[in-house]
């Protein structure tokens, strides 16, 4: 194996995306491996051992966000992953924090509870309430030495050496069958995708690898906000709908505007976290009717997730649902999925 020595202090590692399956469809055959694409929050853990601390007997636990951002704070039931770090100096690994509903399904809803605490009482009282599960899927880095290098098939042959389940962590399962029987189950079950992976691949941080595939059959992508509608009736004078766009290399292009799925708490919480603007950050002036609303430009910084049927005129998302904000998410990485 040729792998190259780092040290993980204070080091920030941008994820690995996949790219949308595209005209060819789902991927197949013997070098491709299948896995759930779970309804979560991506992150990169860093188990930093005593030689990386550079103190006796210490572990410390680090998770990162997809865009860089330190939110170890907001799950406190994590930092059991030290365990894992006991008999390495470090450890690196790719994988997904989900929260599930009483019925036992991924609940991104459940998730956005836990996913914008910074204090860390507050913290360990909704870890008490809504307990989270990391998901790992990708080794990256091993007792001081890289292995993003490494084929996909060594990297996990490791990651199921190094890891055994634990109370709030597991492996997520591969398949190496027939993906159309999986997509079948997920979409009985109302999962949200699956990923298809070479098994050659190599884990290149910060870019979209057409090595990476996933193929998601509902429609539902990330959204850069633009701008916000006032409301009528029970929401006047306040928000009542946000704008919503993507970008197209460095132009963010208008994809229509939500308001269904904002309730009176996230409505607030949306309008606390917009920053208004006189400038239009779209290439062109939406074609919005207001109707007796006003209109507000803001800061392109936010990304929320939205749920929708389909693509109007192929421009705009149609019934679209604002299922919560991305605070994990870099807006400058927002394109068009779906």
């Amino acid at each position: 194996m040729n792998l190259s020595p780092t040290g993980l202090a204070g080091r920030t590692i941008l994820p690995m995306k996949g790219v949308p399956v595209g005209d060819g469809g789902v991927p197949s055959g013997d070098n491709w491996v299948y896995e759930l694409k779970w309804d979560g929050m991506r992150v990169i853990v860093f188990i930093e051992g005593p030689a990386e601390l550079e103190e006796a007997a210490a572990v410390r636990v680090r998770l990162q966000s997809s865009n860089g951002r330190d939110v170890t704070i907001s799950f406190p039931e994590l930092q059991s992953l030290a365990e894992l770090g006991d008999s390495f100096n470090g450890l690196v690994l790719d994988g997904e924090i989900v929260a599930f509903s009483p019925d036992g399904q991924p609940s991104f809803n459940a998730l956005q509870q836990r996913m914008h605490v910074s204090d860390p009482v507050d913290a360990a009282r909704r870890a008490a309430q809504t307990p989270v599960m990391f998901v790992a899927f990708d080794l990256l880095h091993l007792d001081g030495h890289d292995t993003m290098a490494l084929p996909l098939a060594n990297r996990r042959t490791l990651l199921e050496q190094i890891v055994e389940p634990g109370d709030h962590w597991r492996i997520c399962e591969q398949h190496t069958d027939d993906p159309q029987a999986l997509l079948d189950v997920v979409i009985a079950a109302d999962l949200e995708g699956i990923m298809a992976k070479r098994i050659d691949s190599t884990w290149t941080p910060g870019r979209r690898s057409p090595s990476w595939i996933k193929i998601k059959p509902r429609k539902r992508q990330e959204f850069v906000v633009g701008g916000w509608l006032s409301g009528r009736g029970s929401r006047a004078g306040g928000l009542g709908s946000i704008l919503l766009g993507y970008y197209q290399g460095d132009d963010l292009l208008f994809a229509g505007r939500a308001g269904s799925g904002l309730t009176d708490a996230t409505l607030n919480e949306w309008e606390a976290a917009l920053t208004v603007q006189e400038i239009c950050p779209f290439r062109e002036r939406p074609p919005v009717s207001l109707e007796g609303r006003t209109l507000h430009w803001c800061v392109p910084d936010q990304v929320a997730e939205i749920a929708f049927s389909d693509w109007a005129d192929g421009h705009q998302v149609r019934h679209p649902v604002v299922l919560g904000r991305r605070t994990d998410k870099a807006p400058t990485d927002v394109v068009r999925e779906v």
